[in-house]
C-alpha cells in the first residue's frame, strides 16, 4: 500500500521505524489571491466559491458530514473533495487533529489555532506578504512543531491552500529549483502556461528590488502563500524529536526545499532524515507533471505515495480521480499512508471508509 519512489532506504528507515505507531495530524490552513484567477485551480467550481474551500474542508475534516453545515463543501466540476480520504483515516482510526489558521479570510467555523497570518496577495504581484509577517508565521511553526512532536512518533503536516501548486512553483523557482512543467494541480491536464506566466510576472517585480540571490525568507514573501513558512517552522523543529511526514504532492516539496533554504540561510539545527513527504499516488505518476524529477531536482527527500485506487469504486466522484480530476489535498495521501503504518489497512479497509463517509454525505 504504500510505494517509494525516490530515497529508497532513507525511506525504508522511515517506514519501519514509524510502522504501528499512532501519529498526530495536523492541518495548516492558508489562503492566496492566487487562488480566485479564473481556471487557475479546480479546488471550487467558481472563484467565489474557491474564497471558502480551506474553511469548508477543515468544517467537514472535524465534524463530517451535517446537514446545515456552517461552510459546505464547495461543488466541484467533477470528483469529490480530498477531505473524505483524510475524514475517513482520522475518524476510523482515532488519530488527534489540529488546526491552524494561517491566514484565512475569514476564521472556520470550527476550532483552529489562529496564528497571526494574513491572506497573500497574488504572486504575481511580487509582494505577496509582508516579511514581518512571514516571519512571524514562521516562528509560529517553530514553536508548535516544538510542542507537538514527540520522541518515537510523527507528525503529519498537511494544507489547504486553494492556488498553492502555483505559489509551490514560484517559491521552487525562486530558490533556484527548476520546477518549470513538473508541478501538478487539481486539473486532469495541468494549466502549466497559466502557472509560469504568473510566476514570471512575480519573480520579475521581485529581482527589480531584490539581489540576484535572494534570500529564502525574500522569495517566500514576494511570491509565496502564508501555510508554506508554518509547515516549513514546523517541519525543522519536530523533526530535532521526531518523525515528519509532510501529506502533500509538490506544495510538500516546495515546503521542504523552502524550510532547508532557510535553516541553511539562518543556521538552525534539524533532522533532513526525519522528513518524508507522502502524496497519492495520482500525483505521484501524473504524467502531466513530474513529481517524482522534482524530488529528485530537490534532492535528499523520500517521496511515497499511497497506492490507493479508486477504479472499482461504485462513486463516479471518486472513479474521477483515476480520471486525473482532485488528485490530492487535505493530506490524504498522507492519511492513507499512515492508516496503513499504524493498523495496517489495505485497499479494502481504505475504499470501504471512504465509501461509507461518502454515502452518509449524499444522504443529507
Amino acid at each position: 500500500m504504500i510505494s517509494v519512489y525516490t530515497q529508497d532506504a532513507l525511506a525504508a528507515r522511515w517506514i519501519a521505524q514509524y510502522r504501528g505507531v499512532q501519529p498526530l495530524f495536523c492541518c495548516v490552513l492558508g489562503f492566496t489571491e492566487t487562488g480566485l484567477i479564473p481556471g487557475i485551480s479546480a479546488a471550487g467550481a467558481t472563484p467565489e466559491s474557491r474564497r471558502y474551500t480551506a474553511i469548508a474542508d477543515a468544517e467537514f475534516l472535524i465534524n463530517g458530514p451535517k446537514a446545515h453545515a456552517s461552510y459546505p463543501l464547495p461543488p466541484l466540476h467533477q470528483g469529490a473533495s480530498p477531505v473524505f480520504i483524510s475524514r475517513a483515516v482520522v475518524q476510523g482510526q482515532h488519530i488527534p487533529v489540529w488546526l491552524f489558521d494561517a491566514g484565512l479570510p475569514i476564521p472556520p467555523a470550527v476550532e483552529a489555532i489562529a496564528l497571526g497570518g494574513k491572506p497573500a496577495r497574488c504572486l504575481s504581484t511580487g509582494a505577496a506578504q509582508e516579511l514581518e509577517c512571514v516571519q512571524h508565521l514562521f516562528q509560529q511553526g517553530l514553536d508548535w512543531g516544538h510542542r507537538l512532536a514527540h520522541q518515537g512518533s510523527y507528525l503529519i503536516l498537511s494544507e489547504c491552500v486553494v492556488g498553492g501548486t502555483s505559489t509551490a512553483l514560484a517559491v521552487l523557482m525562486g530558490l533556484g529549483i527548476d520546477a518549470q512543467g513538473k508541478i501538478n494541480s487539481s486539473h486532469p491536464i495541468c494549466n502549466h502556461g497559466q502557472k509560469w506566466a504568473l510566476v514570471c510576472e512575480g519573480l520579475a517585480r521581485l529581482s527589480q528590488h531584490a539581489s540576484q540571490h535572494p534570500s529564502p525568507w525574500s522569495v517566500v514573501a514576494a511570491v509565496g502563500d502564508p501555510m508554506q513558512v508554518v509547515v516549513a517552522g514546523m517541519m525543522l523543529a519536530a523533526s530535532r524529536q521526531g518523525g515528519v511526514l509532510l501529506a502533500g504532492g509538490t506544495q510538500m516539496l516546495a515546503v521542504y526545499a523552502l524550510g532547508r533554504a532557510i535553516a541553511k540561510h539562518d543556521a538552525l539545527d534539524w533532522n533532513p532524515e526525519q522528513v518524508v513527504v507522502g502524496t497519492t499516488r495520482w500525483v505521484a505518476e501524473d504524467t502531466t507533471g513530474d513529481t517524482v524529477g522534482l524530488a529528485r531536482a530537490i534532492a535528499q527527500v523520500p517521496l511515497l505515495a499511497t497506492a490507493l485506487s479508486f477504479r472499482g469504486s461504485q462513486y463516479p466522484q471518486l472513479q474521477a480521480y483515476e480520471k486525473g480530476f482532485v488528485k490530492e489535498g487535505v493530506g490524504a495521501g498522507g492519511c492513507a499512508i499512515a492508516a496503513h503504518l499504524y493498523q495496517g489497512w489495505g485497499q479494502t479497509q481504505l475504499l470501504e471508509s471512504v465509501e461509507s463517509l461518502l454515502s452518509e454525505y449524499a444522504r443529507i
